[in-house]
Order: C-alpha cells, then sequence, then structure tokens
C-alpha cells in the first residue's frame, strides 16, 4: 500500500503544476486547503456511513476516494506521505502498534 500512496502522491504532485481547467486535482488544488479540508470531511462521513450500512464495496469505493482527497490535502501542505509513515512508525516504537495515541487523564 505504501508504494501505491508515494505513487498516487507523485501524481497529484505533477497535476499540480497543471492548469485547473484541465486537471480536477489541479482545480481542487486551487480551491485551497480549506475546500480540500471539506472534501476529506465529506469521503470521511461517506465511508463511515457504508460502513454503517455494512456495504463492502461503498466502503473500498469511498476508503479510495478518501486517500485520494487526504493525500491532495497533504501536497498542499507540502506533507510527504513518509512523513505520516515516520510518525505511524514512532507512535509503534512507543506504545506499540495502536489506531492513535492513548489519550492523557485530562483529555478523557
Amino acid at each position: 500500500m505504501t508504494d501505491d500512496l508515494i505513487r498516487l502522491y507523485a501524481a497529484i504532485l505533477d497535476r499540480k503544476q497543471m492548469d485547473p481547467a484541465h486537471s480536477k486535482t489541479a482545480r481542487l488544488i486551487a480551491a485551497g486547503p480549506k475546500k480540500i479540508a471539506k472534501k476529506v470531511g465529506e469521503e470521511a462521513v461517506e465511508v463511515a456511513l457504508d460502513a454503517m450500512n455494512e456495504d463492502r464495496q461503498g466502503v473500498i469505493n469511498e476508503s479510495a476516494d478518501l486517500l485520494y482527497n487526504l493525500s491532495v490535502l497533504w501536497a498542499t501542505l507540502n506533507i510527504h506521505p513518509d512523513d505520516v509513515f515516520a510518525e505511524i512508525r514512532r507512535r509503534e516504537a512507543l506504545y506499540g502498534i495502536a489506531e492513535k495515541l492513548p489519550k492523557t487523564a485530562a483529555e478523557r
């Protein structure tokens, strides 16, 4: 999966330089991080809704959309997928494999 995300990210960076009239990705990037963040949120909700409906293919399709929009957001904010992977490895080294960092007592 790492290679797939790196290839997707590279393709997004290539399209970042294109004319927005000729590229959906360039158009999304030109709209700015707020618009892209909104798309990320919308796709995450669609994944969750399809999961609640136990729609396996829907979850697959919407997950692909989510990863695309998340990658566009990363490219816009100059975040390389390796930065995210490094954070995952850092957390794994500290806490083992976990979905996210444990909450402190103050956050509970």
